[in-house]
């Protein structure tokens, strides 16, 4: 799905990936879940272009449904996959603390498990070789996509800052949709390390420029960066 100029979509509202097209090449923006390959490869042929346009795909985490078709991309065809040093571990199936799952409510969270498994995310592949990057590195890829450290949802969650695209993309630094109550709106989101650090993060957005903030959950926020910490902070 096209949201703006270089700017696409795939998934939806539950699980979310990105796409920055330029005319040098794609960068992607998180994996979601491994069945979404083939709406990857779909959101390519629309638009004319195929995997092999892809010049790397970056994580803002290691959670296993932001990950979910990299090793097959890094794989099949030798696209690298950026993570923040932090959360190298975590990308390759080390040990993840265990969180607090909070407020649910059935339909939501059963909606979340069933879409899960339509995208085979019992089936998690782990990567097995990352390039790691660190707060303030601006990466040699299509729309030259700048690291922003976000640490709080795990140790080396990040935003990424691509000013061609106007966005700002944040994983699970917060949502606008919560997978497990459904609750729309600007918030911090669930299964988050450190929520504390989580919240205090968020202050890092407001120097960006950038009229889309882009969560792995949620509708796209169309505003300004640095309204995103109050917005968040008054629905913690």
């Amino acid at each position: 799905m096209r949201i703006g100029p270089h700017l696409h979509r795939i998934g939806n509202d539950i699980v979310a990936a990105y796409l920055i097209v330029t005319p040098e090449g794609i960068t992607i923006i998180d994996a979601g879940l491994p069945g979404h390959w083939y709406d990857l490869t779909a959101e390519l042929s629309s638009i004319g272009r195929s995997l092999d346009d892809v010049r790397g795909l970056v994580l803002t985490h290691g959670d296993s449904d932001h990950i979910g078709f990299a090793e097959r991309l890094r794989r099949e065809h030798g696209v690298p996959v950026y993570v923040h040093a932090a959360d190298a571990d975590r990308a390759q199936g080390g040990d993840k603390p265990k969180t607090p799952m909070g407020p649910l409510r059935i339909g939501p969270t059963l909606g979340f498990a069933a879409y899960a498994l339509r995208k085979k995310g019992f089936r998690t592949e782990y990567l097995t070789q990352v390039v790691e990057v660190a707060d303030g590195d601006v990466l040699d890829l299509p729309g030259s996509p700048r690291v922003v450290g976000l640490p709080g949802h795990s140790p080396g969650s990040i935003a990424i800052h691509v000013p061609i695209a106007e966005a700002v993309f944040v994983g699970d630094a917060l949502t606008t949709r919560h997978v497990l109550t459904g609750r729309a709106g600007m918030q911090p989101a669930p299964f988050t390390d450190e929520p504390a650090l989580a919240l205090e993060s968020l202050d890092r957005l407001a120097g960006l420029e950038a009229t889309w903030v882009l969560p792995g959950h949620g509708t796209p926020w169309r505003g300004s960066p640095a309204d995103v910490a109050a917005a968040v902070r008054a629905a913690a």
